[in-house]
């Protein structure tokens, strides 16, 4: 064989080492990316002189997104700590509360109720710890039908004359019947009399709570009469008012007499009896 064709016959075998080569490696790249995304088990090209290979698809745990790249998480709600509970709600025109505490009371809460759910009329309760296991029922009530319930603590103290964790343990255990038998954890707190002071406020927000009194009192915890109670609620109407009534710590018919008689004037008069809503920071 001459030296120019044994040249020529080496370049050529060498050409299709390369080529061969060329095609394996194309082969793996593309099985390697099939992988990846998903697509199924490729199997390579045969080469020369070599056993075809079929690529093994990936594991499926790869294919799961990595948790650090879902969603970002809501930043928290946050309660402002306030020095004093609020008095008058916002709202557009002439808009009102109505607001009930110490109960609940069998005998009388279940009155109100059905006095509001004949005007279609949402109010508030400031219910007393203590009273809910006997009562769960009308605070399920009190959830289907829309009213808000709020937190007057377990057994209704002076919390001016309590320690700081003797007044977490009020309002925290309140917080839990209410949340075992409404269905949610209050977002309002008031103190019994009216009593606030620095740690009431604090640790209200820490329960994620608002601190809210009120504008009218009726008195009627004194059994003024149900003319009495009514005309003040009459004469107290504005817009923003927030108003006091009880439906438990005594004999509170008067008050249940006394709505029936003041709800149908108020909203006779253009008042929207509502509940007001949280706003957080």
């Amino acid at each position: 064989m001459k030296k120019d064709q044994l040249l020529t016959r080496l370049l050529t075998r060498r050409r299709a080492l390369i080529a061969g080569a060329g095609a394996v490696g194309a082969a793996a790249t593309a099985g390697v990316v099939t992988a990846v995304t998903g697509d199924g088990p490729v199997t390579s090209a045969p080469a020369a002189g070599s056993q075809a290979r079929r690529l093994v698809k990936s594991s499926a745990y790869r294919l799961q997104p990595l948790t650090g790249y879902g969603p970002p998480r809501a930043a928290p709600r946050r309660t402002l700590v306030r020095r004093e509970p609020l008095l008058r709600v916002s709202g557009r025109g002439r808009t009102m509360v109505l607001t009930f505490d110490d109960g609940p009371d069998p005998r009388y809460t279940p009155d109100i109720l059905d006095t509001l759910a004949e005007y279609d009329v949402r109010a508030m309760f400031f219910v007393c710890g203590e009273m809910v296991p006997g009562s769960r029922n009308l605070l399920a009530r009190m959830a289907d039908e829309g009213h808000v319930v709020g937190n007057h603590t377990w057994s209704h103290p002076l919390l001016t004359r309590l320690t700081r964790r003797q007044i977490r343990s009020q309002m925290e255990r309140t917080c839990d019947v209410i949340e075992d038998a409404y269905g949610e954890r209050p977002e309002w707190f008031r103190a019994p009399y009216g009593a606030w002071n620095r740690a009431a406020f604090q640790l209200g927000a820490e329960l994620g709570m608002e601190p809210l009194g009120w504008t009218v009192d009726t008195l009627d915890w004194t059994t003024p009469g149900t003319r009495s109670i009514a005309n003040r609620v009459e004469r107290g109407a504005a817009p923003g008012v927030v108003v006091l009534s009880h439906d438990a710590g005594g004999d509170r018919s008067q008050s249940v007499r006394a709505l029936r008689r003041y709800l149908p004037e108020l909203l006779d008069s253009g008042y929207h009896v509502t509940v007001p809503r949280r706003h957080y920071a």
